[in-house]
């Protein structure tokens, strides 16, 4: 799945603190140079938040750069994180930002967990792969 998918891509616009906060993210992950971000909007489908933003880091090091960079962005923002996991072995770290939850992963464990799958079943999102699994599962 690529960030290029329109329908995977959304923008909170509940509130205005919304839109400033999702652009300071975005400005983060490309501040620190994070790989496939994709935003993907989980309104009515979850009511632990409306957007989730999800990004790789080449490194454990570099994951847990862009997650320390967005966490400073945000409290620019005026946001303090609710949350933070993940931050010790730096492989997927969380950043729980209320409405916005930001997932910054290794590709690997990116891969493995398959987020983008997970959250977009039903939306109508072709998965690339899904027709190779599905020759390998027949």
């Amino acid at each position: 799945m690529s960030a290029s998918q329109p329908s995977a891509q959304a923008t909170v616009s509940a509130h205005p603190s919304d839109q400033l906060l999702r652009n300071r993210v975005v400005a983060a992950l490309e501040d620190l140079k994070a790989k496939d971000v994709i935003e993907i909007d989980v309104r009515g489908k979850t009511s632990i938040a409306d957007l989730l933003i999800i990004a790789s880091g080449t490194s454990s090091r570099h994951v847990k750069s862009i997650a320390d960079e967005v966490i400073k962005f945000a409290k620019q923002a005026g946001v303090l994180p609710l949350g933070v996991e993940g931050q010790a072995e730096a492989e997927w770290v969380l950043v729980d930002l209320g409405d916005i939850i930001i997932h910054v992963m290794l590709p690997r464990i990116r891969e493995f967990y398959g987020l983008e799958r997970l959250w977009t079943v039903g939306d109508g999102i072709e998965d690339d792969d899904a027709p190779e699994a599905q020759r390998q599962a027949d």
